[in-house]
C-alpha cells in the first residue's frame, strides 16, 4: 500500500507575515510604478503590506536606461517587434507548422502563438498555457530516482517562472492591430473567457476602453418576459442596454473573487472558468502587465427558470488589481455600474477612496469572516458613510461555504438587476470614458473616418427591399432576368420550331437591351460612396468594410425580427396563406450584407464592358476588379457564385482574379479546401474553427451563394503542401427550405456542387446520419459533382464529417453506419450513372478514392451545454483540428500539382459554362484540359516521329544489305535469300519491340509527373497506349512488305546478274584475245584498224553467246485473283457481279455511279437539278476521292521503277477498304463496292503491268551487255596502247558507281529530314495547330474558292497545303541543302575510310581492292552490280595510283553534288524521295480522318486508334450542303447548338426516321460534340457564311440562308479570336 502525503506551502511570493491565498487577487500584484499605491501604507487598509519582490518596477535612478516591467515580458514573449498594436490577422490566419503539429510550448515565447492558436480554433483550453520544458525536467529529475530526498522533491515542486495567462492575454491585445482584437474578443467570447473592458498599459499608465474590440460580439437570449412566447433577442452587445454589476478588491483579500464570479455565472449543472483565478493552471503566477485590467462577461438568460442564474440579462465587469492603485478604473466602473461589489479583508474607517467618490452605483461590500473588533468599528463607520443598510454588507462567515455564499451573492445581485434603473451599453460607456481621460480604442482617425463613410450610407436605409431597389438596381430583376437568358442560350429549351440560331441570336439581342438598361442607370450614390470608401488607404478600407457589415447586419437583424414576428402571428390563422406567402419572400429578400454592394460592383463592371471601350465611363470603372483584388488579399472574402440569381458574373470575378494573379507574386499556387453540406448543419462554423476565419454564420445570415477566401501559406510549410495560398470555399446549404419552393432548386443545388467540387483540392461534405432521407438527396448532389469530374480526369478528396457525435466510440459504433453510407454511396454512384450516361461506374469507389475508415469524422456538439451559457466544446475544437491537420496532410500528398490563380479561374469558367449546359459530361471544355491534351499530343507525336525515324533508317540499310546480297558488297555470310530475310524480319521485330517499350515506357513517365495538369487527361492515357501498340503493328506490317518486296526483286535479279556476269566475263575473254592478236601482227594498227576488228569480235561473239527470253507475268490475272480473294467474304453476289466483266476492260472509263430502279433514276435527276445532294451524288464523291488515292499510290510505285510486286495491289484493296468502312454518310451496296474495286484494279492492273514490262526490258541482259559496247571499245583502246587508266577508271568508277550510289542514298535519306523539319513548326505538333494554321490562312486569304475547296474536298486541300507549306519552308534551298550536305559528307567520309581499309589490306590486284571498298560500304550504299561489272573488265590500273585518283575524284564529285543540288529545285527533289513527306505528314495529322457527322469538320482526337472523335470547331449546317425542306435555303443552324436543342435528325445511319439530336450518341457512339464554349466560339464560320451567303447558296444550287442579325455585326478580328479560343492558343 501506497501512502502519498500533498504539503502546501508559502510560494515565493507570500508574505513572511501572513501567508493568504486569493487567487489571482490574493496572488501578490505588481502595481504600476510611482502610481500611489506602489510601496506606500494603503490608505483604506491597515497593517503593514505584504512582502513583494518587484522586477523592473522600481524608480532607477541611473540615466542607463532600464526596461520597464511591459518591455521585458514582451522580450519574455517574443512580441518586441509587434509593440505596439503591429500584429495583423493575416499574420494570424497563416498556415504555418505551428498549426498543423502538435508540439507544445517550449519556451515562453511559444506562449503567445500557442494560446492564439488554440483560440482561433475556440478551443477552451486556449489559457492553459504553459511551458513545457521547464517543469518536465523538474518532475522527471524528482521522479527518475529511488530513494527519498526531501530537498530534491521540494525543489522539483517549484514550477519556475510561469506566466500568467492575464499577462499572455493583456501582451497580445497591446500587441495587436482592432482586426485581431476584435477577433480574439469574439472568439473569447465564443469560449465564455472575459473580454478586456480596459486595457492597461503599465509603461503608459493609460488604459483604453475596448469599444472597437467587442463591436463583432452578437448574443442571443431569451429573457423571463419571452419564455411563454418562445422569442428571442439577438443584439450586437456593445449596444444592448443591460445593467452592469462591478466586482473590484480592496487591498488584500483572502476571498478569491474570480472564483466566486465563476461560481456566481455557473448554474448548478454546468460550471465553467469565465475569469482565470489561482486554482486554474498559471492563475497563480504574479501578474506583470495585467493589474489594472478590467474585464467583462454576460450572464444572458434562456428563458429556463429551472436553469438560469438570473433571469434577465446582466454585464458583470472585474478589476484586477487593488483600486487604491487603480482609481481611474474604478472611478469609470462606478459611474458605468448598476451596482459595484467591494471585496475587503480589513477597512481603514477614513478610507476616502470609497467615500469621496460621488457613486453613482449601489457598493456592496464583500468581506471574509477574519475580522477584529476594530475592523468591525471601520466597517460600521464606512457603512454609514455610504449609507449602506444590512443587505449591502454581505460576510462570508466561519460556518458558510462557498456554495452558501454564492446562494446570497446570487439572491443580492438578482435584486440589483431586477430593480436596476441604470443600464448602459458598452457604446455609451466612451462618453465616461473621454471624460475620465481613458482611450477609447475607436478614437482613431481611420476607424472614425471609415464609420462616417459607413454611416452615411446606412443611415439612409428604411426599408431594405425599396433601398435595394432604389440603390442596388442592377443586381435585381434584371440581373435575374439576364441569368436566366445566359442559361437558355445554353440549354434551348424554348426554341420551339424557331430556327436555332435565329433564336440563340434573338437571346442576344435581350440581353444587349438589358445590358444598355443597366448602362442607363446612373451609378447610384449608395455605391459611388462605397467604390470611394473601399479606394481609401488600407486601414481606413478595412474599418469601413467592418462597419459596413456591422451597420447592415443589425439593419438586417432588426428587419427580421420584425419580419418573424409578423409571420409568427399570421401563422396562427391558416387563411392567411398569400400574406404568408409575401412575408416569407421578404425574408428571403430581407438579408443585406457587403456582398450585396459587391455585387452590385460587379454589375456596374460587367455592365460597362459592353460599352465601346473608348467610352469615359467604362474607361473609369477599369479599376473596380484590382480594389476587389487587393481586398481578397487582405483576407476579405469574394462572392463568387451569386445565390441570389444563382449564377456567376463571369467577366467580373474573372477580372478580378486576373488582378489578384497580378498582384501575388508569379505563379503563386493554390490549393482549394469546399465545404458542402445542408443548410443550418453548422458548414461556416466549422471552416471558422477550422481556419480562423470569419464567415457570415448567424441565424439570420445563412450563407448564400459560394464564397471564397485566401489565407496565406506560410515559408515554413510551402514546400510541404507545394503552394503559397488555400482558397477556402464556403458554399450555401443544399435542401435550403429557401430555394426549395423553386422548381429549379434541385438543379441550383447541383450546378453549385459540380463547381465547387470541380474548383476543390479536397471537398468537406457535412452530413446528418440520422436523417436518411435527406442524407440521400445530399449524397446524390455530391456523388452527381465527384462523378462528373472523374470524367473530367479531376479526382478531387473528399472527407465525411458527422457533426453532434459525441461519444468516445462514435469510430467503431458507427462502423455499421459507414458501411450504410457507402451502399447509398453506391447507390448514389449507380443513379448518377445512368442519369450522366457513364453507366460504367458501379461504385463510389471506381468515382473516387474513398476508404470507409480514413475518410469519415466524427465531430462532436458545437456547445458544452445550454447556450446561451455554453461555452464551444473542447472536444468540437479538437476533432475540428484533428480534421484539418488531415486535411493539410493529404493536400500535401497530393500527387497532381496545385494550380496558380489563372488556371483556378480557367476551372471556374469551363465548369461555370458546362453547368449551364443539362448534360454536364458531354457540355465541359476547359482549356487547361484542352493545354494539357495539347501538349501530351505534341509529346507523343515526338515520340511517334522519333519511332518512325529510327524504322525508316533501319529500313534503309535492310534493304542496302538485301540490294547488296550476293554481290561483291555483300557482307552477309548467309548464301539463301529467304534466310537472309527470315534474319532481318528477326531484327526488325527486335528494333521494333524496343520501340514499342520506349513509347509506352515514355507515356507512363509522362503521367508520373505533377507538373501541366497530366492528371486531367488521364482518361486518354489508354488512347495513346492503344495507339502506341497499333503503330508498332502498322510499322511492323509495312517494314515486312519493304524487306519482302526488296527480297522477292533481289532474288529475280540473282540470275539476271549471273547471265551478264558471265557474258561479261567472255566479252573479256574475247577482247584479251583480240589484244593479243592485234599485238601479235607486229604492224602498228590505227584506231580504224581496231575499230573494225572490235566490231567483228563483238558482232561474232554476241551471236555465240546465248541470252535467254525474259518472261514477263501476267500482272491483271494476278490482280484479278487479288480482287476475287478479297470479295469472297462479300457473299456469291459478289462473285456474280466480278464475272460479269473481265478486269482488262475495267477502268477505261471514268467512274460514274448510276441509280438504280426508275423512282430513283428520277430522284437524282431532281436532286441533280437542285443539286441536292443525294445517295449516289454523295456515292460519286466518294469514289472520285478513293480513286484519287490510289491513283497517287500507283504513280509514286510506278516513280521508283523497281519490278511489279504483289504486295502492291494487297495494299490497294487495304486502303479502299479502310475508307469504305470510315464511310459514314452514305450506304454502302455491294454493286457499288465491286465496280468500285473493279474499276481501280483496272487501271493499277495495266500500270504495274507497263511498270513490270518497263523493267524487264531495262534488265534484259543483251540491251545491257550492247549498253556497254562503246566503254568496252575505249577500254580495248586503252590496253593495246598501254595507257595509264588509273585517273580514268577512278573517274569511272566515281561517276558509274559511287556518284549514283550517293545520290540515291541523299534521296533516301532527305524524306525523313524534311519531315523531320516540318514537324519542328508549331503548325504541324498536333491536328488542333493544323487545323487553326489553315483556318487562319484561309481567313487571310479571304477567298471564296479556297473556302469552298476547303469544305467540299477537305483531304485534297490539306494534302495540297501541306506540299505548299514544305515548299514554301524549303524553297530558298538552304536548309535542304544543309540536309544534303550532310548525307554528301557521310557517304564521302565512309568512302574515303573505306578506301583507306583497303589500303591496308593485302589486296592481289585492283579487283580485290575494289571488292574490299565494296563491301565496306555494304551496308550504306547501294552500288549498281552493272556499273561495276562494266568498270572491272579491262582494268589494269595501279591500285595506289588508282586510290590516290579515287580520293580526289570523290572530292570532286562532292563539289559536282553540291552544285546539282543547289539547282535542284524543291519540287524535283520531292518526286525523287523514297520516303514522300506530303504523304507522310498528311497521314500523321490528318489522323483517323473521321469527320463530324452532321457537319464534316474534321476530327482533332490524338493518336490515330483513339475511342471517342471530337472537333475544337463545328460549323453551320450550310456548309454542309444542308438546307430546310420546303423553302430550299440553307440551314443555319450549328450542330454543337443543334445537340442541347429538342430539335430532330435523319440520315442513314437513323433509316430515314427522326431522331432527337440530344440523343445523336445513340446513332453515333463514338463521337462527342460538345457545346460551344461561348456563344462567340462558332463566330468564324458564321462569318465566312455571313460574307459569301450568296456565294454558297450558289456553288451549292440553294438559297441563300437567313443570316441571323447578330452573325453580320461579327468583324474579321472577332472571327480570328473566336478561333484561338476554340483551339485554345494563347
Amino acid at each position: 500500500m501506497s501512502v502519498f502525503l500533498f504539503i502546501k506551502g508559502p510560494s515565493d511570493e507570500d508574505s513572511s507575515d501572513d501567508l493568504y491565498r486569493a487567487g489571482e487577487e490574493d496572488t501578490p500584484s505588481m502595481q504600476w510604478s510611482n502610481s500611489e499605491g506602489d510601496g506606500q501604507q494603503n490608505k483604506c487598509t491597515k497593517g503593514p503590506r505584504p512582502t513583494v519582490k518587484m522586477a523592473a518596477c522600481h524608480v532607477n535612478i541611473n540615466p542607463v536606461h532600464t526596461k520597464t516591467q511591459l518591455e521585458t515580458l514582451m522580450e519574455d514573449l517574443g512580441l518586441e517587434q509587434l509593440y505596439p498594436e503591429k500584429l495583423s490577422l493575416s499574420t494570424i490566419l497563416q498556415i504555418d507548422q505551428k498549426t498543423v503539429t502538435d508540439e507544445p510550448a517550449k519556451c515562453n515565447s511559444d506562449l503567445p502563438w500557442y494560446f492564439l492558436k488554440k483560440l482561433m480554433m475556440v478551443n477552451v483550453t486556449a489559457r492553459n498555457s504553459k511551458c513545457t520544458s521547464a517543469c518536465e525536467s523538474n518532475f522527471g529529475a524528482a521522479s527518475g530516482k529511488t530513494e527519498l530526498n526531501f530537498d530534491n522533491l521540494l525543489e522539483s515542486l517549484n514550477l519556475g517562472d510561469r506566466l500568467n495567462p492575464l499577462d499572455i492575454i493583456t501582451a497580445l491585445f497591446l500587441c495587436s492591430d482592432g482586426f485581431v482584437r476584435q477577433e480574439m474578443a469574439l472568439k473569447m467570447s465564443m469560449c465564455q473567457f472575459s473580454v478586456p473592458l480596459l486595457l492597461p498599459n503599465c509603461d503608459t499608465k493609460q488604459c483604453t476602453l475596448m469599444l472597437w474590440a467587442m463591436r463583432d460580439i452578437v448574443k442571443k437570449y431569451r429573457p423571463q418576459s419571452l419564455s411563454e412566447s418562445k422569442g428571442f433577442i439577438e443584439d450586437r452587445i456593445v449596444l444592448s442596454e443591460l445593467p452592469m454589476i462591478s466586482f473590484v478588491r480592496l487591498g488584500e483579500c483572502s476571498l478569491s473573487k474570480s472564483e466566486i464570479l465563476n461560481k456566481l455565472l455557473s448554474n448548478s449543472q454546468q460550471y465553467h472558468d469565465t475569469f482565470v483565478h489561482s486554482n486554474m493552471e498559471c492563475g497563480d503566477s504574479p501578474r506583470r502587465i495585467s493589474n489594472g485590467l478590467v474585464e467583462i462577461t454576460w450572464y444572458l438568460p434562456c428563458g429556463n427558470k429551472n436553469m438560469d442564474v438570473f433571469s434577465e440579462p446582466v454585464a458583470v465587469a472585474n478589476l484586477r488589481g487593488d483600486i487604491a492603485s487603480f482609481e481611474t478604473q474604478y472611478s469609470f466602473l462606478c459611474q458605468t455600474s448598476a451596482a459595484v461589489f467591494v471585496f475587503f479583508d480589513t477597512l481603514d474607517s477614513e478610507c476616502e477612496l470609497l467615500t469621496n467618490q460621488q457613486h453613482k452605483a449601489q457598493i456592496f461590500l464583500v468581506g471574509n469572516h477574519q475580522m477584529n473588533h476594530s475592523g468591525k468599528d471601520a466597517l460600521i463607520k464606512v457603512a454609514t458613510k455610504l449609507g449602506l443598510t444590512n443587505s449591502n454588507i454581505l460576510l462570508k462567515t466561519k460556518q458558510m461555504n462557498d456554495a452558501d455564499f454564492v446562494k446570497i451573492m446570487e439572491k443580492t445581485v438578482s435584486s440589483v438587476v431586477e430593480d436596476a434603473k441604470k443600464k448602459m451599453g458598452i457604446e455609451q460607456m466612451a462618453d465616461i470614458a473621454h471624460e475620465l481621460g481613458i482611450w477609447v480604442d475607436e478614437d482613431s482617425s481611420e476607424c472614425q473616418a471609415a464609420k462616417q463613410k459607413a454611416d452615411a450610407i446606412t443611415a439612409e436605409i428604411q426599408d431594405i427591399l425599396e433601398y435595394k431597389e432604389a440603390q442596388l438596381p442592377l443586381q435585381g430583376q434584371i440581373w435575374k432576368e439576364l441569368t436566366r437568358l445566359e442559361k437558355e442560350e445554353f440549354r434551348l429549351r424554348n426554341v420551339g420550331s424557331e430556327k436555332i440560331e435565329d433564336y440563340k441570336s434573338d437571346l442576344q439581342m435581350q440581353k444587349k437591351k438589358l445590358r444598355q438598361k443597366q448602362n442607363s442607370y446612373d451609378i447610384s450614390n449608395a455605391m459611388t460612396y462605397f467604390i470611394n470608401a473601399i479606394s481609401s488607404p488600407g486601414t481606413e478600407r478595412s474599418y469601413f468594410l467592418k462597419w459596413m457589415r456591422m451597420n447592415l447586419d443589425n439593419v438586417s437583424r432588426e428587419k427580421l425580427s420584425d419580419l418573424r414576428e409578423q409571420y409568427k402571428e399570421k401563422c396562427k390563422n391558416s387563411e392567411n396563406k398569400e400574406e404568408i406567402k409575401d412575408i416569407d419572400r421578404q425574408l428571403s429578400n430581407s438579408s443585406l450584407g457587403t456582398e450585396h454592394f459587391f455585387r452590385e460592383m460587379g454589375q456596374i463592371y460587367e455592365a460597362s464592358l459592353s460599352l465601346p471601350e473608348t467610352n469615359l465611363s467604362r474607361q473609369q470603372l477599369q479599376h473596380l476588379p484590382e480594389l476587389c483584388a487587393q481586398l481578397l488579399l487582405d483576407g476579405f472574402p469574394l462572392e463568387l457564385v451569386d445565390g441570389d440569381a444563382s449564377n456567376i458574373p463571369l467577366r467580373w470575378v474573372s477580372d478580378v482574379l486576373s488582378q489578384l494573379n497580378d498582384l501575388m507574386s508569379p505563379k503563386s499556387k493554390i490549393l482549394v479546401v469546399t465545404v458542402l453540406g445542408v443548410q443550418s448543419t453548422g458548414k461556416s462554423t466549422l471552416l471558422n474553427t477550422m481556419f480562423g476565419v470569419q464567415f457570415a454564420v448567424s441565424s439570420g445570415r445563412c450563407t448564400r451563394g459560394a464564397f471564397m477566401l485566401l489565407i496565406k501559406i506560410n515559408e515554413d510549410v510551402k514546400k510541404e503542401l507545394n503552394c503559397d495560398f488555400m482558397v477556402i470555399i464556403d458554399t450555401e446549404g443544399l435542401k435550403s427550405p429557401e430555394l426549395a419552393q423553386l422548381d429549379n432548386s434541385h438543379e441550383h443545388d447541383n450546378e453549385l456542387a459540380t463547381l465547387v467540387v470541380g474548383l476543390s483540392d479536397i471537398t468537406i461534405i457535412n452530413i446528418a446520419m440520422e436523417n436518411s432521407t435527406e442524407m440521400k438527396d445530399i449524397l446524390q448532389i455530391v456523388v452527381h459533382a465527384f462523378l462528373r469530374m472523374k470524367e473530367l480526369g479531376k479526382k478531387p478528396k473528399c472527407q465525411f464529417v458527422h457533426q453532434n457525435v459525441s461519444d468516445v466510440s462514435a469510430h467503431e459504433k458507427n462502423l455499421r453506419d459507414r458501411k450504410l453510407l457507402l451502399q447509398q454511396l453506391n447507390e448514389m454512384t449507380q443513379a448518377a450513372a445512368k442519369m450522366e450516361k457513364k453507366e460504367e461506374n458501379n461504385s463510389f469507389t471506381d468515382v473516387m478514392e474513398y476508404n470507409p475508415d480514413t475518410g469519415n469524422w466524427y465531430i462532436p456538439g458545437l456547445w458544452n451545454g445550454n447556450p446561451p451559457m455554453a461555452p464551444v466544446n473542447a472536444g468540437y475544437s479538437e476533432a475540428v483540428y484533428e480534421l484539418k491537420k488531415n486535411i493539410i496532410h493529404i493536400l500535401g500528398s497530393c500527387e497532381s500539382s496545385a494550380n496558380d490563380i489563372l488556371e483556378f479561374t480557367e476551372w471556374m469558367k469551363s465548369l461555370w459554362n458546362a453547368v449551364k449546359h443539362e448534360n454536364f459530361i458531354f457540355s465541359f471544355r476547359n482549356s487547361l484540359v484542352a493545354d494539357a491534351y495539347m501538349r501530351l499530343c505534341t509529346e507523343f507525336n515526338k515520340w511517334e516521329w522519333e519511332f518512325k525515324k529510327e524504322m525508316y533508317t533501319w529500313v534503309t540499310n535492310a534493304e542496302t544489305r538485301i540490294h547488296n546480297f550476293g554481290t561483291v558488297a555483300g557482307k552477309s555470310e548467309i548464301s539463301d535469300m529467304s534466310e537472309c530475310l527470315t534474319q532481318l524480319k528477326r531484327e526488325a521485330c527486335t528494333v521494333l519491340s524496343k520501340w514499342e517499350t520506349k513509347l509506352l515506357e515514355n507515356l507512363a513517365q509522362y503521367f508520373k509527373q505533377t507538373e501541366g495538369h497530366v492528371y486531367l487527361v488521364e482518361g486518354y492515357r489508354e488512347d495513346f497506349a492503344s495507339s502506341a501498340k497499333s503503330l508498332r503493328r502498322e510499322m511492323e506490317s509495312s517494314v515486312f512488305n519493304q524487306l519482302t518486296v526488296a527480297a522477292d526483286i533481289r532474288q529475280g535479279m540473282t540470275e539476271l546478274d549471273r547471265i551478264k556476269e558471265n557474258h561479261t566475263k567472255q566479252l573479256e575473254d574475247r577482247v584479251c584475245a583480240l589484244i593479243d592478236e592485234c599485238r601479235g601482227k607486229k604492224v602498228k594498227m590505227a584506231d580504224k584498224e581496231l575499230d573494225i576488228e572490235f566490231d567483228k569480235m563483238w558482232e561474232k561473239t554476241v551471236n555465240e553467246l546465248s541470252f535467254p527470253e525474259q518472261k514477263t507475268i501476267n500482272v491483271t490475272t494476278y490482280v484479278s485473283h487479288c480482287l476475287r480473294d478479297n470479295l469472297s467474304h462479300k457473299g456469291s453476289h459478289a462473285c456474280q457481279l466480278l464475272s460479269q466483266k473481265e478486269l482488262k476492260d475495267c477502268g477505261l472509263l471514268p467512274f460514274k455511279c448510276t441509280a438504280d430502279g426508275r423512282f430513283n433514276r428520277l430522284l437524282h435527276k431532281v436532286s441533280k437539278l437542285i443539286n441536292y445532294e443525294d445517295q449516289v451524288m454523295a456515292l460519286q464523291k466518294l469514289a472520285d476521292w478513293i480513286i484519287a488515292n490510289c491513283t497517287q499510290f500507283v504513280t509514286e510505285k510506278m516513280d521508283r521503277k523497281n519490278n511489279y510486286h504483289g504486295t502492291y495491289i494487297q495494299e490497294i484493296l487495304h486502303m479502299i477498304d479502310e475508307r469504305l468502312q470510315n464511310n459514314q454518310s452514305v450506304k454502302i451496296e455491294i454493286e457499288f463496292e465491286v465496280s468500285l474495286k473493279q474499276h481501280i484494279c483496272g487501271i493499277a492492273a495495266r500500270q504495274f503491268q507497263k511498270m513490270h514490262e518497263d523493267f524487264i526490258h531495262a534488265n534484259d541482259p543483251y540491251r545491257c551487255l550492247n549498253q556497254n559496247k562503246e566503254k568496252f571499245r575505249t577500254d580495248f583502246k586503252d590496253v593495246f596502247h598501254k595507257r595509264d587508266q588509273c585517273q580514268k577508271k577512278a573517274e569511272e568508277f566515281t561517276n558509274r558507281c559511287l556518284r549514283p550510289a550517293v545520290e540515291d542514298f541523299v534521296n533516301r535519306s532527305l524524306g525523313p529530314d524534311i519531315i523531320g523539319e516540318m514537324l519542328t513548326k508549331q503548325n504541324f505538333s498536333t491536328r488542333m495547330f493544323l487545323q487553326y494554321s489553315i483556318l487562319l490562312e484561309l481567313l487571310a486569304k479571304d477567298d471564296f474558292q479556297n473556302y469552298l475547296s476547303y469544305v467540299s474536298s477537305y483531304e485534297e486541300y490539306v494534302k495540297k497545303w501541306i506540299l505548299n507549306q514544305i515548299v514554301e519552308r524549303f524553297s530558298n534551298g538552304s536548309t535542304t541543302f544543309e540536309f544534303e550536305e550532310k548525307h554528301v559528307l557521310s557517304s564521302i567520309k565512309s568512302i574515303n575510310d573505306a578506301v583507306n581499309k583497303a589500303k591496308t589490306e593485302k589486296c592481289g590486284n585492283l579487283k580485290s581492292f575494289i571488292k574490299n571498298v565494296c563491301q565496306e560500304l555494304g551496308d550504306k550504299l547501294v552500288i549498281s552490280q552493272d556499273a561495276l561489272g562494266a568498270f572491272m573488265i579491262l582494268n589494269n590500273a595501279d591500285q595506289e595510283q588508282f586510290a590516290h585518283w579515287l580520293t580526289q575524284c570523290v572530292k570532286d564529285m562532292a563539289q559536282v553534288l553540291r552544285v546539282k543540288f543547289k539547282k535542284t529545285n524543291i519540287q524535283m527533289k520531292l518526286i525523287k524521295l523514297n520516303v514522300n513527306p506530303q504523304n507522310e505528314l498528311f497521314t500523321k495529322l490528318i489522323g483517323c480522318g473521321q469527320q463530324c457527322p452532321f457537319c464534316a469538320a474534321p476530327c482533332e482526337a490524338g493518336g490515330k486508334f483513339h475511342t471517342q472523335h471530337w472537333t475544337s470547331l463545328h460549323r453551320p449546317k450550310a456548309l454542309g450542303r444542308y438546307r430546310w425542306d420546303g423553302t430550299e435555303k440553307l440551314v443555319t443552324d450549328v450542330c454543337s447548338s443543334s445537340v442541347i436543342s429538342d430539335n430532330r435528325f435523319r440520315c442513314k445511319a437513323t433509316k430515314g426516321e427522326w431522331y432527337p439530336y440530344k440523343n445523336y450518341t445513340d446513332i453515333y457512339p463514338n463521337w462527342k460534340i460538345v457545346p460551344d464554349v461561348s456563344l462567340e466560339a462558332s463566330d468564324y464560320w458564321k462569318y465566312v457564311l455571313a460574307k459569301f451567303n450568296e456565294h454558297f447558296a450558289q456553288a451549292f444550287n440553294a438559297k441563300p440562308s437567313d443570316i441571323p442579325a447578330t452573325w453580320k455585326k461579327i468583324t474579321c478580328k472577332q472571327a480570328e479570336e473566336s478561333i484561338k479560343v476554340s483551339f485554345n492558343i494563347k
